[in-house]
């Protein structure tokens, strides 16, 4: 859909119309979060995401004491992908700037059981995201939030996926947006799997 119109909230809605024309409609439908990067004249990148009720990114920036500022980049409204035909949808922008990090994830992570029984939720990740330290790595955030859900109980997880993005500080090579995703099959299928993927571009 973004080879017609680059604009997020004009894909999300040529796809949210697409798969209404889908002979199995009823059946199909997603959430879905779609974004741009921008080169930002002050540096790092603007960032534009649409979103089809999928979870909020988290923005983690510096702070003078040298730990993170998290914040849920949640845009008001956005509704599900493919199951209504006056579907809304919702954008936010955000500057990342050398140093920050951001994180997307699907909602297995958010509903994973902690040792007590209580899902982990936006607040326990936003307290989990709180304890990095400045710079935000992309590859570091992913490293950790997966041995976050290592800790965690099994029993009867969702599939969690997950993107970081993170831009080098300037005194850090090489320079350019840093990408790392990982997904894994909930413990329940026959085998689990795992993909790692780290770009670096200039």
């Amino acid at each position: 859909m973004a080879v017609v119109d680059a604009d997020p909230m004009a894909a999300l809605k040529a796809l949210n119309t697409a798969l209404l024309l889908d002979a199995a409609v009823g059946t199909r439908f997603c959430t879905a979060v779609f974004g741009l990067l921008d080169p930002a004249g002050e540096g790092g990148f603007t960032v534009t995401l649409a979103t089809g009720g999928h979870p909020p990114a988290y923005h983690l920036s510096p702070t003078q004491g040298g730990g993170v500022r998290v914040e849920a980049a949640r845009a008001k409204g956005g509704m599900l992908v493919g199951a209504f035909a006056e579907a809304a949808f919702a954008s936010r922008t955000l500057h990342l700037a050398p140093g920050h990090g951001l994180l997307l994830y699907t909602d297995g992570l958010t509903e994973a059981r902690t040792a007590d029984g209580h899902m982990l939720a936006d607040t326990g990740l936003t307290d989990f995201l709180a304890q990095r330290q400045a710079p935000v790595s992309a590859g570091a955030l992913i490293d950790d939030t997966v041995a976050l859900l290592d800790i965690l109980p099994d029993t009867e997880r969702d599939d969690v996926a997950l993107l970081a993005l993170s831009v080098p500080t300037p005194d850090a090579a090489p320079a350019g947006i840093i990408t790392t995703a990982h997904s894994a099959a909930a413990p329940t299928a026959p085998a689990d799997t795992s993909v790692r993927q780290e770009n670096r571009l200039p």
